[in-house]
């Protein structure tokens, strides 16, 4: 068993430092000094792509780049006799890894983070998510495990909803549905705190993490909202690891079968070309 006092300092720094983030305003990181980012598609326990994805990073070579994860919870690789998830060890690794770099390491919101903030059951296959991931932490600290959940859930409070870079470039879970446009409150993007009821349905961080609206009118009316050109976004599986899903968004999916990543400079414009031309590949958990 980890020693869940050492996991909990881990957890705590992390949870203050990314609220005391270089550039972070309420919501939003702005990366006014990088000069490239690496952005990392939904995660979902998948440590293999982790750990390729911070050697394609590799932080400590270029001091000036950025790396950007989501969505690191609810995924399949599960303790033997179904004694639950452990996609808890990712969090660990992630909180662990913004102590490092404090600055340039971010974990923006996603829908799942957001369903244990809210206590929202999420199903797959006739199972809860969320038991099958609080399960997992019980097999692994035992009695401290409540203690544990409690400070996921306020890493998770403290996490940005996007990341902005200087050459106009969007980085967001997803983007908004076009009938929740009209009733988006962008002042959350300035809040240090979210109210319960921007979390619930049809609320703006609920929002901002469970929409799925590829439209192109949708994307152009909330890069407007927003002042931004480009979108580069996960939330939605992609069979082979990234798609276009119009002229300003792509998306990049970090789970199996073909988990990806993108690459791309901070310091001249860019075009989605250029972004769908930073598209790497991370390990195959199949392999």
């Amino acid at each position: 068993m980890p020693d869940p006092r050492k996991i909990l300092f881990t957890l705590r720094k992390a949870t203050e430092l990314m609220r005391q983030t270089p550039g972070r305003s309420g919501g939003v990181v702005k990366l006014d000094s990088a000069e490239d980012v690496l952005v990392v598609g939904d995660l979902h326990g998948n440590l293999p792509a982790f750990r390729r994805a911070l050697d394609l990073a590799a932080l400590d070579r270029f001091p000036a780049r950025h790396l950007v994860l989501q969505e690191l919870i609810h995924g399949p690789q599960q303790y033997p006799g179904e004694a639950g998830d452990r996609s808890h060890q990712l969090v660990d690794l992630t909180a662990a890894l913004k102590c490092q770099y404090p600055d340039r390491v971010h974990i923006i919101l996603g829908n799942h983070e957001l369903s244990e903030i809210t206590d929202r059951i999420i199903g797959k296959d006739g199972e809860a998510l969320n038991a099958k991931f609080r399960k997992g932490i019980i097999t692994a600290y035992g009695t401290a495990a409540n203690e544990i959940v409690t400070a996921y859930k306020t890493l998770f409070r403290a996490l940005p909803l996007a990341v902005r870079t200087p050459n106009r470039v969007f980085i967001c879970h997803t983007l908004p549905e076009a009938r929740d446009l009209d009733t988006l409150d962008l002042e959350i993007l300035k809040a240090n705190v979210w109210p319960d009821e921007a979390m619930k349905r049809r609320g703006s961080i609920y929002a901002m993490t469970w929409g799925r609206d590829e439209s192109p009118e949708t994307a152009d009316r909330f890069a407007t909202m927003v002042d931004a050109d480009l979108f580069v976004t996960g939330h939605q599986p992609c069979d082979e690891g990234f798609r276009q899903a119009n002229h300003r968004q792509i998306i990049i999916d970090a789970t199996p079968p073909a988990p990806t990543c993108c690459l791309f400079s901070c310091t001249r414009p860019l075009t989605v070309e250029d972004l769908l031309g930073g598209v790497r590949m991370l390990i195959n958990m199949n392999e």
